[in-house]
Formats: structure tokens, sequence, C-alpha cells
């Protein structure tokens, strides 16, 4: 009997685990400071003169993760979502482009396993 209860919990615990498993959402790689919307190329030193180029998401994003401090964030269906493992080394390589992430959410923190560019359109 003590044996049937044993394999019980370690079914039911096994089945927790597995609730917990691995997601995949498509969104965007962006930085804490920026969020959902990058802003003006100003906020990092370029001038806001006519004819001056817009810094790019990716640019603006690496930009923000050098220079500010911020953190690298996922965006996906308007909702910013926390990394929760910074070190990922597809976050720089992917930095500001719309992307699958594969992960583990806890609240609003994703642990990334997996980036990967979507297959483009066929025209």
């Amino acid at each position: 009997m003590k044996q049937l209860c044993i394999a019980v919990v370690a079914s039911m615990l096994g089945a927790l685990s597995a609730s917990a498993a691995h997601e995949t959402w498509t969104g965007k790689i962006s930085d804490s400071m920026c969020g959902a919307k990058h802003k003006a190329a100003a906020e990092h030193g370029a001038k806001n003169e006519p004819g001056a180029k817009k810094m790019s998401d990716r640019d603006c994003t690496l930009a923000c993760v050098k220079d500010h401090n911020a953190k690298y964030v996922f965006v996906s269906g308007g909702k910013v979502y926390s990394v929760g493992n910074q070190d990922f080394g597809g976050l720089q390589e992917h930095a500001g482009h719309t992307v699958k992430l594969t992960g583990e959410m806890s609240g609003d923190t994703i642990t990334v396993s997996k980036i990967v560019m979507p297959a483009k359109a066929k025209k």
C-alpha cells in the first residue's frame, strides 16, 4: 500500500511539472526602457534635426541595454514580459527582431529556452 501511495504522489508531481512546460509566443525582443514602443533617437544622443535618421528598433534596444543598463524584455500582444535569464545568447542576436520565443512563464517573467526567427510569409 505504501508503494502505491508513493507511485501516486510521484505521478502527481510529474503532472504538475508537465503543466509548467515550455510554451512558444511570437513577439519582439525589446528593452525595459522602451518596452513596446521605441522612442526618438534623441534619448541616445542623436539630434532631432530635420533629415536625421530614426534609430532602428534593433539599434535602440542594443543602445538601451548597453548605455542605460536596461534589461531585455519580450513584447507580445502589446504586453511586456520580463526575461528571467538576461544572459541567454539569442537575446542580443535578435534584439529588435520579431521572433518565436520558447520558454517557461512564471507571472510576468519568461525564462527563455529558444529564440528563432519566424519563417517569412510566401508572396
